[in-house]
Protein backbone atom coordinates (compact mmCIF):
# COMPACT_ATOMS: atom_id res chain seq x y z
CA UNK A 1 0.00 0.00 0.00
CA UNK A 2 2.83 2.31 0.91
CA UNK A 3 4.59 2.63 -2.38
CA UNK A 4 0.81 3.17 -4.31
CA UNK A 5 0.59 6.20 -1.86
CA UNK A 6 3.80 7.71 -2.61
CA UNK A 7 3.32 7.03 -6.16
CA UNK A 8 0.41 9.33 -5.84
CA UNK A 9 2.02 12.21 -3.79
CA UNK A 10 4.64 12.38 -6.57
CA UNK A 11 1.68 12.20 -9.62
CA UNK A 12 0.08 14.82 -7.97
CA UNK A 13 3.31 17.06 -7.40
CA UNK A 14 4.41 16.62 -10.89
CA UNK A 15 0.79 17.55 -12.51
CA UNK A 16 0.52 20.41 -10.82
CA UNK A 17 4.18 21.33 -11.46
CA UNK A 18 3.78 20.48 -15.23
CA UNK A 19 0.37 23.07 -15.32
CA UNK A 20 -2.16 20.02 -15.33
CA UNK A 21 -3.40 21.24 -11.81
CA UNK A 22 -6.86 20.49 -13.50
CA UNK A 23 -6.42 16.55 -13.73
CA UNK A 24 -5.71 16.56 -10.13
CA UNK A 25 -8.23 14.84 -7.62
CA UNK A 26 -9.64 17.22 -4.78
CA UNK A 27 -8.33 14.85 -2.32
CA UNK A 28 -4.88 14.25 -3.75
CA UNK A 29 -4.74 18.51 -4.16
CA UNK A 30 -5.09 18.63 0.13
CA UNK A 31 -3.20 16.36 0.54
CA UNK A 32 -0.40 17.83 -2.12
CA UNK A 33 -1.28 21.43 0.61
CA UNK A 34 -1.28 19.22 3.82
CA UNK A 35 2.38 17.62 2.69
CA UNK A 36 0.85 14.45 3.20
CA UNK A 37 2.56 11.14 1.51
CA UNK A 38 -1.12 9.85 0.95
CA UNK A 39 -4.33 11.04 0.19
CA UNK A 40 -6.12 8.56 2.93
CA UNK A 41 -6.69 11.52 5.80
CA UNK A 42 -7.27 14.16 2.73
CA UNK A 43 -10.13 11.64 1.38
CA UNK A 44 -11.87 11.37 5.04
CA UNK A 45 -11.92 15.10 5.52
CA UNK A 46 -13.58 15.39 2.23
CA UNK A 47 -16.33 13.11 3.73
CA UNK A 48 -16.73 14.96 6.73
CA UNK A 49 -16.69 18.28 5.35
CA UNK A 50 -17.53 18.02 1.92
CA UNK A 51 -16.59 20.74 -1.09
CA UNK A 52 -17.04 23.22 -1.25
CA UNK A 53 -18.86 24.71 1.82
CA UNK A 54 -17.70 22.59 3.93
CA UNK A 55 -14.09 23.16 3.91
CA UNK A 56 -14.47 26.78 4.47
CA UNK A 57 -15.71 25.91 7.81
CA UNK A 58 -12.54 24.23 8.86
CA UNK A 59 -10.46 25.69 12.12
CA UNK A 60 -7.30 24.48 13.01
CA UNK A 61 -8.55 22.75 15.95
CA UNK A 62 -10.71 20.57 13.24
CA UNK A 63 -7.72 19.84 10.96
CA UNK A 64 -5.89 18.70 14.13
CA UNK A 65 -7.75 16.39 14.52
CA UNK A 66 -7.37 14.45 11.80
CA UNK A 67 -4.16 11.77 11.94
CA UNK A 68 -1.09 13.44 10.91
CA UNK A 69 -1.71 17.12 10.50
CA UNK A 70 -0.12 19.14 12.98
CA UNK A 71 -0.07 22.90 13.60
CA UNK A 72 2.02 23.66 10.62
CA UNK A 73 0.22 21.48 7.93
CA UNK A 74 -3.09 23.26 9.07
CA UNK A 75 -1.38 26.56 8.87
CA UNK A 76 -0.61 25.89 5.16
CA UNK A 77 -3.89 24.65 4.60
CA UNK A 78 -5.97 27.22 6.19
CA UNK A 79 -3.27 29.96 4.39
CA UNK A 80 -4.04 28.43 0.75
CA UNK A 81 -7.68 28.83 1.50
CA UNK A 82 -7.67 32.41 2.59
CA UNK A 83 -5.18 33.07 -0.60
CA UNK A 84 -8.17 31.59 -2.87
CA UNK A 85 -11.26 33.89 -1.25
CA UNK A 86 -8.74 36.89 -1.91
CA UNK A 87 -8.38 35.77 -5.32
CA UNK A 88 -11.71 35.19 -6.22
CA UNK A 89 -12.54 39.28 -4.88
CA UNK A 90 -9.23 40.34 -6.53
CA UNK A 91 -9.29 38.15 -10.23
CA UNK A 92 -9.29 41.46 -12.28
CA UNK A 93 -7.16 44.68 -12.92
CA UNK A 94 -10.43 45.81 -14.54
CA UNK A 95 -12.49 47.94 -12.43
CA UNK A 96 -15.99 45.62 -11.85
CA UNK A 97 -18.95 46.83 -13.10
CA UNK A 98 -21.83 46.27 -10.37
CA UNK A 99 -25.34 46.23 -11.92
CA UNK A 100 -27.17 43.34 -9.56
CA UNK A 101 -27.12 41.88 -6.94
CA UNK A 102 -25.37 38.84 -9.22
CA UNK A 103 -22.44 40.50 -9.20
CA UNK A 104 -21.94 41.75 -5.98
CA UNK A 105 -22.28 37.89 -5.12
CA UNK A 106 -19.64 37.43 -7.52
CA UNK A 107 -17.03 39.78 -5.69
CA UNK A 108 -17.80 38.74 -2.37
CA UNK A 109 -19.63 35.75 -1.80
CA UNK A 110 -15.97 33.65 -1.74
CA UNK A 111 -14.71 35.86 1.30
CA UNK A 112 -17.79 35.27 3.54
CA UNK A 113 -17.69 31.87 2.87
CA UNK A 114 -16.88 29.77 6.46
CA UNK A 115 -17.62 32.82 8.38
CA UNK A 116 -19.31 32.59 11.67
CA UNK A 117 -20.52 35.87 12.61
CA UNK A 118 -22.36 38.48 10.35
CA UNK A 119 -19.75 41.06 8.09
CA UNK A 120 -21.40 44.08 6.49
CA UNK A 121 -19.40 45.35 3.77
CA UNK A 122 -20.14 48.25 1.36
CA UNK A 123 -19.30 48.12 -2.26
CA UNK A 124 -18.06 51.79 -3.40
CA UNK A 125 -19.22 53.08 -6.94
CA UNK A 126 -18.44 55.35 -9.15
CA UNK A 127 -21.07 57.54 -11.15
CA UNK A 128 -20.95 54.51 -13.81
CA UNK A 129 -21.09 51.80 -11.13
CA UNK A 130 -17.68 50.97 -11.40
CA UNK A 131 -15.83 49.50 -8.20
CA UNK A 132 -13.87 52.02 -6.16
CA UNK A 133 -13.47 49.76 -3.28
CA UNK A 134 -15.03 46.91 -1.05
CA UNK A 135 -14.59 47.64 2.82
CA UNK A 136 -15.56 46.34 5.84
CA UNK A 137 -18.16 48.39 7.66
CA UNK A 138 -18.76 46.17 10.88
CA UNK A 139 -18.62 42.60 12.40
CA UNK A 140 -21.20 41.88 14.47
CA UNK A 141 -22.50 38.24 16.29
CA UNK A 142 -23.91 35.15 15.31
CA UNK A 143 -27.34 36.21 13.86
CA UNK A 144 -26.98 40.17 13.98
CA UNK A 145 -24.77 42.82 12.52
CA UNK A 146 -24.21 45.97 14.35
CA UNK A 147 -23.98 48.92 11.75
CA UNK A 148 -23.64 52.70 12.39
CA UNK A 149 -24.22 54.99 9.31
CA UNK A 150 -21.99 57.20 10.46
CA UNK A 151 -19.28 54.63 9.62
CA UNK A 152 -20.59 53.70 6.19
CA UNK A 153 -20.99 57.13 5.00
CA UNK A 154 -17.77 58.51 6.34
CA UNK A 155 -15.60 56.08 4.25
CA UNK A 156 -17.97 56.54 1.27
CA UNK A 157 -17.99 60.57 1.57
CA UNK A 158 -13.83 59.76 1.64
CA UNK A 159 -13.90 57.76 -1.34
CA UNK A 160 -16.34 60.14 -3.21
CA UNK A 161 -18.53 57.47 -3.73
CA UNK A 162 -21.43 58.74 -6.04
CA UNK A 163 -23.17 55.37 -4.71
CA UNK A 164 -23.06 52.50 -2.67
CA UNK A 165 -24.05 48.42 -2.28
CA UNK A 166 -24.20 47.41 1.34
CA UNK A 167 -23.98 43.51 1.54
CA UNK A 168 -23.86 41.58 4.51
CA UNK A 169 -23.81 37.52 5.09
CA UNK A 170 -26.22 35.14 7.02
CA UNK A 171 -24.00 32.50 8.90
CA UNK A 172 -27.13 30.35 9.47
CA UNK A 173 -26.88 29.76 5.47
CA UNK A 174 -30.26 31.48 4.93
CA UNK A 175 -30.19 34.56 3.30
CA UNK A 176 -33.95 35.77 4.18
CA UNK A 177 -33.89 39.32 5.19
CA UNK A 178 -34.49 39.93 9.06
CA UNK A 179 -36.54 42.85 10.23
CA UNK A 180 -33.28 44.28 11.86
CA UNK A 181 -31.84 44.23 8.52
CA UNK A 182 -35.38 45.50 6.56
CA UNK A 183 -34.84 48.51 9.22
CA UNK A 184 -31.22 49.36 8.69
CA UNK A 185 -31.74 49.33 5.08
CA UNK A 186 -33.99 51.99 5.06
CA UNK A 187 -32.31 54.25 7.87
CA UNK A 188 -29.54 53.98 5.38
CA UNK A 189 -31.65 54.86 2.45
CA UNK A 190 -32.40 58.23 3.64
CA UNK A 191 -29.13 59.02 5.29
CA UNK A 192 -27.63 58.42 1.87
CA UNK A 193 -30.58 61.09 0.40
CA UNK A 194 -29.31 63.57 3.30
CA UNK A 195 -25.57 62.92 1.79
CA UNK A 196 -26.21 62.43 -1.74
CA UNK A 197 -25.29 59.16 -2.44
CA UNK A 198 -27.58 56.26 -3.29
CA UNK A 199 -28.15 53.30 -1.43
CA UNK A 200 -28.95 51.08 -4.97
CA UNK A 201 -29.00 47.61 -3.08
CA UNK A 202 -28.65 45.72 0.07
CA UNK A 203 -27.61 42.00 -0.64
CA UNK A 204 -28.07 39.42 2.20
CA UNK A 205 -25.60 36.07 1.24
CA UNK A 206 -26.44 32.91 2.72
CA UNK A 207 -24.60 29.41 1.58
CA UNK A 208 -23.65 28.14 -1.98
CA UNK A 209 -24.19 31.44 -3.58
CA UNK A 210 -28.07 32.12 -2.14
CA UNK A 211 -29.25 35.29 -1.80
CA UNK A 212 -31.74 37.63 -1.80
CA UNK A 213 -31.86 41.30 -2.77
CA UNK A 214 -33.92 43.73 -0.53
CA UNK A 215 -34.19 46.16 -4.13
CA UNK A 216 -35.34 42.90 -5.84
CA UNK A 217 -38.54 42.50 -3.10
CA UNK A 218 -39.11 45.87 -3.11
CA UNK A 219 -38.01 46.33 0.06
CA UNK A 220 -36.30 49.90 0.30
Amino acid sequence: MAPRLVSEGHYARDMVLCGQAGAVSDAALIALVLGSRGDTVAREMLERYPMPDGLWRLSAEDLCEFGGIGPVAAARFLGSLELSRRAAVRGTTRQPFVACAEDVVRLCSAQFRGLDREHFWALALNTKNQLLRVFEVSVGSLNASIVHPRELFKEAVRLSAASIVVVHNHPSGDPTPSGADIQLTRRLVKAGDVLGIEVMDHVVIGESGLHTSLRDLGLM
